[in-house]
């Protein structure tokens, strides 16, 4: 019997057949499970066993993770610390930092809550380390006359650690520092104290008067600072104050050129961007220069094209226009020593390795570098002037990669219809209006010619009458709920594909991705673990958040949802215990831009190195995320006060219940001694993560019904009896040095 033949003819049901199996479907008579053709056959990977290789190809994580990322015989992601250099012993499982971190103190974890930001220095190492070497091969394999020293814009990633760590590994090549703000400067400057003495820093962004005094004082504390003007107007100041000081300064310009790519990145360059001088304004720049005696004092050029510039073809282009420029500035007798080439060098969000979109660059770091050493010599041989100093601001390049997010998806839902027995089909049935009755016959009717695509078009139409009855009051709510059973059905018998579930995450997009929900950037997310099971299910993921754009509904490789493992609805599948999902290549700007939207504050934070102990790493430093005390205070909200109020609040409360009740002196002392829970039980309130929490939080309900088992916030956990707060600093909440 063709499929939903059965359905025909008010739905008389054959003997034999049984209605709600269990599983929300409605088993009609020869209805088969799916239509399979050799059009539609699933693929080989469904039939045959999975494995570790499958999941990195299903993920592509051998095309955004190499050479850092891989998915090791475990199932488990494993990081390479050192890259193409890291030995098989040096590999890290990502899982076992997780469970180091995450683990109760009691056994011999440190108890860090999720979401997690894991750091890895030794990652950023190499990153800084190839960047430098592709420049060396290039500039030697070219005969090029001049060095590379590049500088890391801060912006990227402010974080204290991250600025250090650049400064410490690239201070045998020079490397620097660029500001864009006057904190970023002081930052900047602090920081190259301890750096090479040669190290640039680059002063870009707007500047006002105290800006440029910084900056001037940098180059009197032997930093070897540069004012790159961003405006024409600026230089008036530089004037000014470098006289009144009495401090020479080295002037750099950035030129707006006409190059530029066409992708949301490359919005701020080309002849209309937002920063940069034209050429006429650097006419007058130079003519300003030379008539106060400071035309020596012009030495750099500067430009940018876009961020995640996507072919090589476009940058030289971009170069070679610079390079022309340059070449202009020391024939007008400009003292020009420094190309700096600006940000743009891209990194390869979805492992395409192309040049069509923004997630993808079509080339290396090598390429990048070749491109840009063969297109300055090109220029600077045919004008027989001197090879210039390059210079590079490669800040997303240099960091994405050290940082993987690590969050726990605690539960999964899907919508599901209800099941059907043969009297509530009919039921349904004789309720429909005429119009409706049609409907259904011609759906079951296309099913039974095998015009699949006719039949899902009637259902809808059922569906949708059946909408429109519902709010005209005809049918009620058991008629509505039959029509999406028996729809679900329909599109589950034809092949249709399972409906996306949705996998609740404990984390925040506004804070933590927040690039996703302002500009749409796309990054590799994945299990961290189970990945040599076959994935179950196809999911998006839900934050905390109570805003409906706190959602992950698209992914890399152009997907609207993602292949993921079957969860208990606590977030154990197949007792596997929790689901751990990692973000990677989110290094930059994420951090930056991550606001406290619904008052969730950021994660907590780990430094993992590479170590010689049983697993291969070691935590030297571990920070838990921003408490509900640190947010509150963000908003300007005082919670040592708000502590008080509620308490007060609680006692008032306890003591209209004791004297509602005509208490004895044994139940005073227990509502004493409920008093003191629902106080230990704000405190700790105050003092944990926004988050959801673990099962060792304390429990308000059994405070305040006087439960035994009470717990107590000790002074180190909450707030003491004189209201202090209790919740430690950065300083005192961090661990030094564990290894694993």
């Amino acid at each position: 019997m063709p499929a939903l033949a059965c359905c025909v003819d008010s739905a008389v049901v054959p003997p034999g057949y049984v209605f709600g199996a269990g599983d929300g479907s409605i088993p009609f008579a020869g209805v088969p499970p799916a239509i399979i053709t050799a059009d539609n056959a699933p693929p080989a990977s469904i039939t045959t066993a999975w494995s570790p290789d499958r999941s990195a190809s299903l993920y592509c994580v051998d095309g955004w993770g190499a050479p850092y990322f891989a998915v090791n015989d475990s199932g488990n992601i494993s990081v390479r610390p050192h890259g193409g250099d890291t030995l098989p012993h040096q590999e890290i499982d990502l899982l076992k930092i997780v469970k180091k971190v995450s683990d109760p103190k009691s056994v011999g974890g440190l108890g860090l809550p999720l979401p997690l930001i894991i750091r890895l220095p030794d990652v950023l190492k190499n990153r800084l380390e190839s960047l430098q070497s592709a420049f060396d091969f290039a500039i030697q394999s070219q005969g090029y006359d001049a060095h590379y020293q590049g500088v890391y814009p801060v912006k990227c990633n402010q974080e204290r650690f991250v600025v250090e760590d650049i400064v410490k590994f690239g201070s045998p090549f020079r490397f620097g520092l660029e500001a864009g703000s006057k904190p970023e400067l002081l930052l900047a400057m602090s920081c190259l104290c301890k750096g090479n003495p040669d190290a640039f820093l680059v002063c870009n962004g707007f500047k006002d008067a105290e800006y440029i005094s910084l900056a001037l004082l940098a180059r009197k504390l032997a930093l070897n600072t540069v004012i790159v003007l961003e405006q024409e107007e600026e230089l008036d100041l530089v004037i000014a104050l470098s006289q009144k000081l009495s401090i020479r300064p080295v002037i750099g310009v950035r030129a707006k050129l006409r190059t530029k790519h066409s992708g949301h990145f490359g919005s701020t360059s080309g002849e209309k961007g937002k920063f940069g001088l034209t050429t006429t304004q650097i006419l007058s720049v130079v003519k300003k220069l030379e008539e106060v005696g400071m035309l020596d004092c012009f030495q750099l050029l500067h430009f940018h094209i876009g961020s995640q510039i996507p072919s090589t073809g476009l940058l030289a282009d971009g170069v070679g226009e610079a390079a022309q420029i340059y070449s202009e500035l020391v024939r007008l007798g400009a003292n020009m020593q420094v190309l700096d080439i600006g940000g743009g060098l891209g990194i390869d969000y979805d492992g395409s390795k192309s040049g069509d979109s923004d997630l993808s660059v079509a080339y290396g770091l090598g390429e990048y570098a070749l491109a840009v050493v063969q297109a300055v010599k090109f220029v600077c041989d045919r004008k027989n002037i001197k090879h210039p100093v390059l210079c590079s601001e490669s800040g997303r390049a240099i960091v994405s990669h050290h940082s993987i997010l690590v969050f726990e998806a605690v539960s999964s839902t899907v919508s599901k219809a209800a099941t059907m027995t043969p009297l509530a089909l009919q039921y349904f049935v004789d309720g429909l209006t005429d119009d409706a009755r049609a409907d259904y016959r011609n759906m079951t009717s296309a099913a039974m010619r095998g015009e699949y695509e006719t039949c899902l078009l009637y259902a809808d139409q059922l569906k949708q009458r059946c909408v429109d009855l519902f709010r005209d009051g005809t049918i009620g709510m058991e008629h509505l709920a039959a029509v999406d059973a028996l729809c679900e059905f329909v599109g589950k018998a034809i092949g249709v594909a399972e409906p996306v579930k949705t996998y609740h995450v404990n984390l925040s997009v506004f804070t933590s991705i927040p690039d996703f929900w302002g500009i749409g950037q796309l990054f590799p997310i994945i299990p961290i673990h189970r990945l040599d099971e076959r994935p179950g299910a196809r999911g998006i993921l839900s934050d905390l958040t109570c805003d409906s754009d706190g959602k992950i509904n698209k992914f890399i490789g152009g997907e609207d949802s993602l292949p993921l493992h079957e969860i208990e609805g606590n977030g154990a599948g197949n007792g596997n215990g929790p689901y751990y999902l990692g973000m990677f290549l989110g290094g930059a700007y994420e951090e930056a831009l991550g606001g406290v939207h619904n008052l969730f504050g950021g994660p907590s934070v780990v430094r993992v190195s590479q170590s010689d102990g049983p697993h291969s790493f070691a935590v030297t430093r571990a920070t838990p995320g921003p408490s509900c005390s640190d947010v509150l205070r963000v908003m300007h909200h005082e919670p040592e006060l708000m502590f008080e109020t509620l308490k007060h609040r609680a006692e008032e409360m306890m003591y209209e219940d004791s004297s509602d009740d005509g208490d004895s002196s044994m139940d005073h002392h227990h509502h004493h001694r409920g008093n003191a829970a629902v106080a230990s039980c704000l405190a700790r309130s105050f003092h944990n993560m926004p988050y959801l929490a673990g099962a060792s939080s304390c429990s308000l309900t059994a405070a305040m019904n006087n439960g035994g088992g009470l717990y107590y916030c000790s002074g180190e956990d909450g707030y003491d009896a004189a209201g202090d707060s209790a919740v430690a600093s950065a300083e005192d909440e961090q661990w030094s040095y564990i290894c694993a």
